[in-house]
């Protein structure tokens, strides 16, 4: 067994998991955080999206070990502590960005790194940002709208 010891979405946690426990699944079902979505199981999706230490991640390609000492913050983590949604959820919301909603949390997560990375990008470099998770129900165009939308709320927010 492996001790871990993080912070995800602001609490402390400890424990003992198996060393070759990935990432997405000590969330999944060491800390019950079910929005972590898990899709491809090769990185390629999108779908289990996280942020570590501020970075977007997916957590289906990195071991739980390696986020030892770090900190991780998932689509359940990124409200308020009021449980008021982040702008990017928002505007997910407000434009229509989702259909099944599978892809959701990992491409808000995605978003929201991008957006803070990169505070004014382009429609084609949203779409750039976001070539790493997979939507098969929208067509992207309102997902563009939504990161734009969001984006600007975080701007005006910050």
């Amino acid at each position: 067994m492996t001790t871990l010891t993080l912070t995800v979405n602001g609490q402390a946690v400890h424990r003992d998991v198996p060393p070759a426990t990935l990432l997405v699944h000590f969330l999944r079902e060491e800390l019950r955080l079910t929005g972590t979505h898990q899709g491809c199981d090769t990185g390629q999706c999108g779908a289990c999206t996280v942020h570590v230490d501020g970075r977007a991640v997916k957590s289906c390609s990195m071991l739980a070990a390696h986020a030892h000492g770090r900190s991780v913050t998932t689509i359940e983590g990124v409200c308020a502590a009021d449980g008021a949604l982040h702008p990017m959820q928002t505007a997910f919301n407000q434009c229509h960005g989702l259909q099944c909603g599978f892809c959701t949390p990992g491409m808000v997560m995605s978003a929201i790194d991008l957006v803070q990375h990169h505070p004014h990008g382009s429609e084609a470099q949203i779409r750039e940002g976001l070539e790493g998770n997979f939507c098969r129900c929208t067509g992207y165009q309102n997902i563009v709208k939504a990161v734009q939308q969001g984006a600007a709320a975080m701007k005006a927010t910050a």
